[in-house]
């Protein structure tokens, strides 16, 4: 998939290409001319009842997901078939998108494959993040703060991710890595079941009052916030997502009088379970105990202003593994 957008960025379509051409839905065709699409369906009519074009060899049929989430198949016509409407609209938009879209299927046809920019760009700051992160874990491993297990459990988190720092390299030579987060949210922590754990988890550690005790409402306002929505969207649409936000909120935002640290550490992996994401396909803990105390520790002491850095580190610590390969497809 490639972005189209016009000259003022007005109109801004995903453009499917496969087989040697470019493919759009019926919707994508009205957005992009700007035009009803019963006008688009009528001049599609009258291409194929010429017999200007014939059907069969310009029309596939993709799964599209749309906006409720579920996947439909739509038909997608392909460039013959959208030059072909286009010079019937001759809209000034049509003119653009022709040259855009001959330009970037000679593009494609001469290296082979097409890059998006922008997801490029996305992907290489991402891992600009996690490298920081990991830096960020060295300079505390040397802390003599930290007891033995703490320096141990960063130590495991640096080299479990030091050669993921490669892909760095492969970005450059634009061999791109899907980054296989889970959207599949099946649990959302609500604030009374949270309290209720926290009871629990205090009898458990035989701690004092004071710990899980809220000094303000402030707790409640960090569950909402991981699960705040925009559009009818999660903010954060994944479960490491809502995760990392889930642990540096808590930890840092201290919403209780005693045991921030260790209610962030109890909710976060509590989360990641009941949303079956706690494991690694092995069936072992994607963090060990040493390693959550360390990165509790490394939360808490860490600079506000590397949050970002912190929250790229925690998703890549309970993603799954990582599939890397080449592609050479439209849209890799």
């Amino acid at each position: 998939m490639i972005i189209y957008a016009n000259a003022d960025d007005t109109t801004s379509v995903e453009v499917r290409m496969e087989r040697d051409t470019v493919w759009l839905s019926l919707n994508q065709m009205a957005a992009l001319f700007d035009r009803h699409k019963s006008v688009i369906s009528r001049h599609l009519k009258n291409v194929f009842s010429t017999g200007e074009l014939e059907r069969d060899s310009v029309v596939a049929i993709f799964a599209t997901t749309a906006t409720d989430g579920k996947t439909y198949e739509t038909e997608h016509f392909n460039l013959d078939a959208i030059l072909s409407v286009g010079y019937r609209v001759n809209s000034r938009s049509g003119t653009r998108f022709r040259q855009w879209a001959t330009r970037r299927l000679h593009e494609h046809l001469v290296q082979g494959y097409s890059l998006n920019e922008r997801r490029l760009q996305e992907y290489r700051e991402g891992w600009t993040h996690l490298k920081r992160a990991i830096g960020l874990a060295q300079s505390a491993s040397g802390s003599k703060e930290l007891k033995a297990n703490e320096i141990s459990g960063l130590l495991d988190i640096i080299a479990r991710y030091a050669d993921a720092l490669t892909t760095l390299d492969r970005f450059d030579r634009r061999e791109l890595e899907n980054l296989g987060l889970n959207a599949e949210i099946t649990f959302v922590i609500e604030l009374e079941e949270a309290r209720g754990v926290i009871r629990a988890l205090r009898k458990n550690l035989k701690a004092t009052p004071l710990f899980g005790s809220e000094r303000d409402e402030s707790f409640g306002g960090i569950l909402r916030s991981v699960v705040q929505t925009w559009d009818g969207e999660y903010l954060y649409n994944s479960i490491e997502e809502q995760a990392a936000h889930l642990l540096y909120f808590v930890i840092k935002n201290h919403p209780f009088t005693d045991g921030n640290k260790r209610i962030g550490a109890f909710l976060f992996v509590w989360f990641l379970d009941r949303n079956q994401h706690r494991l690694d396909p092995d069936g072992q803990p994607k963090i060990n105990a040493n390693g959550l105390a360390a990165l509790a520790l490394l939360v808490a002491q860490s600079d506000p202003a590397h949050k970002e850095d912190i929250i790229k580190l925690i998703i890549n610590l309970v993603k799954n593994p990582l599939e890397i390969s080449r592609e050479t497809r439209p849209g890799a």
